[in-house]
């Protein structure tokens, strides 16, 4: 196949693209993929992801006695979007489409393909507002048996046999700088040759231009992800509503991630919406083994953690470790600081702390079920948290409050946080947790959560006091916020086809993945379940794949 030949180029070897790119190629099209990084950033974020896909009424969560349906999902789906805006007409369609995907053939496709779940369900994102608003009414996390890699995999595979018969080329190091219009249609794309790279995966790639280039094509698909990895641009679009942007984050994805092909495509006539909605995290931990600058890893709390902010206060109701991310967000920035505390102990590292991110998780990542296994036994948390235990900038081991206290204000530069007020709050919480009725509402919330299987067996710790000796020593972790995803982007109809601000479709442009708000410029609305980021690159690269197999001549 040469390269004039392709009937469809797709703009970016994610997993979006991928999955676009082998729909495409099943249907007999041929199809070019053009990435600006290098061959080993193929599956771009869903590699380095811990591969969680949000499913309704699996056979998995059947098998835990959770009972789950479409109808729950929708409503806490929709109390979590909070769709409100005219623009929203297209992210509502396809929420409603995704949720249907979820809750009917996801698993089964995913399942034909090779892929596998790991079977304890995680509990993500649990709300605690009311009925109607924010959170999952019960566990919906699946993880993939392999973490990102094992989400790639199957897709990956198909490419590159593909790849082997012709249907499918890969252009590695071909960065896109305009889409090719002809008569108000896109009709290819031109661009940059850049130089070879052997930079690893995630690490920042020269920009040294080689060569130019440009391809015809039937149509485009635009794959290229979000602005996560420019920070600059995170906070240009920062919304009000949040709070003040934070002085300083970390960040989730490599600097590639930088929102270039947006304003690309935006400037050949496709339209963004949504671009104030984001999701960002509060529980971001400095790298001490970054991959790419300013490297930034995210907790996955358990409930048990108490969640001060920066000068010591608790956090009020309902923001708890894993109930509402945006909310706590929110509630951080209003303190006037960018950063918060967790204060904990052995027990609760051991069993609640989970880092996000194959390479963080190498008993998952390697399916390794040995390795698994070690997760409930012992002292010891799994080899990568007690790593940063011991090696992060921003944590603060002690055997007593007092030395844990002067420790943090150590790492924080500053005197803000008092021993009596930490110390009286701790007491209060533990004298809660002996009481069989109790009024604090986190410790209600953690009694609640071992009420799942999956919970009470590797998530959430034994109920104890955070002071007991016998459960130290107490740990403190500063808390940074961590730059992830975009909730906003192109406008697409249920075919994927990007819009114009004209609400037409502009012919022969389609947008997958982050690039598109995971589907029709923001599925999400203002707040996410967790495990959808993937599943709405899986399902938008799908639709895309298919529509533009079907469209094409």
């Amino acid at each position: 196949m040469s390269r004039a030949q392709s009937e469809v180029i797709v703009v970016g070897a994610g997993l979006a693209g991928l999955v676009a790119a082998t729909e495409l190629a099943n249907a007999g099209r041929s199809v070019t993929i053009a990435d600006q990084e290098p061959e080993q950033n193929l599956g771009a974020q869903a590699f380095w992801s811990l591969g969680g896909l949000f499913l309704v009424d699996s056979p998995e969560q059947r098998r835990m006695g959770i009972r789950d349906s479409y109808e729950l999902a929708r409503e806490d789906w929709l109390g979590s979007a909070g769709f409100d805006r005219p623009e929203d007409y297209w992210p509502r369609a396809w929420a409603e489409a995704y949720l249907a995907f979820a809750a009917g053939e996801k698993r089964e496709w995913l399942r034909a393909l090779g892929h596998r779940l790991f079977p304890v369900v995680g509990w993500a994102e649990r709300g605690g507002w009311s009925a109607t608003s924010h959170g999952n009414s019960v566990p919906r996390f699946h993880i993939t048996w392999g973490a990102g890699p094992g989400v790639v995999e199957p897709f990956e595979k198909r490419a590159r046999e593909a790849e082997e018969n012709g249907r499918i080329r890969f252009l590695w190091r071909h960065r896109v700088d305009r889409l090719i219009l002809t008569d108000g249609a896109v009709t290819g794309i031109a661009g940059t040759i850049l130089e070879p790279s052997t930079a690893p995966r995630g690490a920042e790639s020269s920009r040294t231009a080689v060569g130019d280039f440009d391809l015809p094509a039937q149509a485009v698909i635009v794959a290229s992800g979000g602005i996560g990895g420019d920070q600059d641009l995170v906070r240009r679009n920062w919304p009000a509503r949040l709070g003040p942007a934070p002085k300083f984050m970390v960040s989730g994805v490599p600097k590639h991630v930088d929102g270039r092909m947006l304003a690309i495509t935006e400037s050949a006539g496709g339209r963004i919406i949504n671009r104030d909605r984001m999701w960002h995290y509060t529980e971001g931990l400095r790298n001490w083994n970054p991959v790419w600058q300013n490297h930034g890893i995210r907790i996955l709390p358990g409930p048990s953690s108490i969640w001060l902010d920066a000068t010591g206060e608790r956090l009020p109701a309902p923001f708890f470790p894993g109930y509402d991310t945006l909310g706590t967000l929110q509630h951080i920035l209003s303190t006037g600081y960018d950063y918060s505390w967790f204060i904990l102990n052995q027990s609760i590292i051991r069993k609640e702390f989970a880092l996000s991110g194959s390479e963080q998780n190498p008993d998952l990542t390697g399916r390794d079920w040995g390795l698994t296994a070690r997760r409930a036994v012992g002292r010891r948390a799994t080899g990568p948290v007690e790593a940063f235990k011991e090696r992060g900038e921003d944590f603060v081991v002690a055997n007593s409050l007092d030395e844990l206290v002067h420790g943090m204000n150590r790492v924080a530069g500053n005197d803000l946080l008092k021993l009596d007020g930490i110390e009286r709050q701790i007491v209060a919480r533990d004298l809660q947790v002996t009481n069989p009725y109790g009024k604090d509402l986190q410790v209600i919330g953690i009694h609640n959560a071992r009420r799942s299987m999956g919970d009470k067996l590797i998530r959430t710790a034994r109920p104890h006091r955070i002071l007991d000796p016998a459960h130290g020593p107490l740990i403190a972790v500063k808390l940074n916020i961590l730059t992830r995803k975009t909730l906003g982007g192109l406008e697409t109809d249920l075919s994927a086809r990007v819009l114009g601000n004209d609400g037409q479709p502009v012919p022969g442009l389609y947008a997958v993945g982050e690039a598109a708000g995971f589907g029709g410029g923001g599925m999400h609305g203002y707040r996410a379940l967790e495990g959808t980021f993937l599943g709405g690159c899986l399902f938008s690269g799908r639709v895309a794949g298919r529509a533009a197999a079907a469209a094409i001549a």
